[in-house]
């Protein structure tokens, strides 16, 4: 049997794995990981007894981003980064998210990892912010989360250009985010997770919602901007 694409474990003491594993489609958002994610987050915000979530990916990839099919939609009109919640479930997730980025996270791929509430690099992952790659301005809250994640001179840089950046070159950019070698991304996460589930939940339950609420606040807005940011990409060009 083909293992599941979201893969939830108990690694116990509160402590709970979500692993990303389409290998397939290399943790592309697909229709099917995209309701898997959103389906094991619901799991999670249903339990009283997770306190911590450690969000993972397989091998050396986190998540690849928007699939190719996204991308035909979007200049289509008939997908919208706004149909989807992707950018909203670690935020509304009443725990800790830990991202445990030990592989690539390309596009909205490496957004989905700084959305979470803490976020671990692996130093030869390869992150990028590639949407002006393919004529589309970024996407997912992008343009809010990699600024307040990086820096806005490096999140400018990365999302302009649409370069790709070793976790190594991240690090050395003064990135304050951990980056380690690939096979202690998740052991540090572990132990991090182990450390917040120590504490009683419904103070981490509290003080989550008192760190997150800002954010909560302020991204909606740059959704809508960004949305008509991507109406404005796919009208069609008059050459004279």
């Amino acid at each position: 049997m083909s293992e599941p694409i979201i893969e939830l474990k108990d690694l116990a003491h509160g402590v709970v794995q979500m692993r990303m594993q389409d290998r397939a489609n290399q943790n592309m958002f697909t229709n099917q990981l995209i309701c898997g994610l959103t389906g094991a987050f619901a799991t999670i915000n249903r339990s009283v007894d997770c306190k911590a979530v450690i969000l993972t990916g397989y091998d050396d990839c986190f998540s690849g981003g928007g699939t190719a099919q996204n991308l035909r939609d979007l200049f289509g009109g008939k997908f919208k980064f706004t149909g989807t919640d992707l950018y909203n479930l670690a935020l509304s997730c009443p725990v800790p998210v830990i991202a445990a980025m030990q592989g690539h996270g390309i596009g909205n791929g490496f957004t989905l990892g700084l959305c979470a509430d803490f976020t671990i690099l692996a130093r030869e992952g390869v992150y990028s912010a590639d949407f002006m790659k393919y004529g589309i301005p970024p996407g997912m809250g992008s343009t809010f989360i990699l600024p307040k994640k990086l820096g806005f001179a490096l999140a400018g840089e990365m999302m302009l250009s649409a370069s790709s950046y070793r976790g190594e070159e991240l690090q050395k950019r003064g990135i304050r985010l951990p980056v380690l070698p690939r096979d202690y991304v998740f052991p540090h996460a572990l132990e991090f997770a182990r450390s917040v589930a120590a504490k009683p939940r419904t103070l981490l339950v509290a003080l989550k919602d008192h760190m997150v609420a800002p954010i909560r606040q302020q991204l909606p807005r740059c959704i809508e901007q960004e949305s008509a940011l991507h109406e404005l990409a796919c009208q069609p060009v008059n050459v004279k």
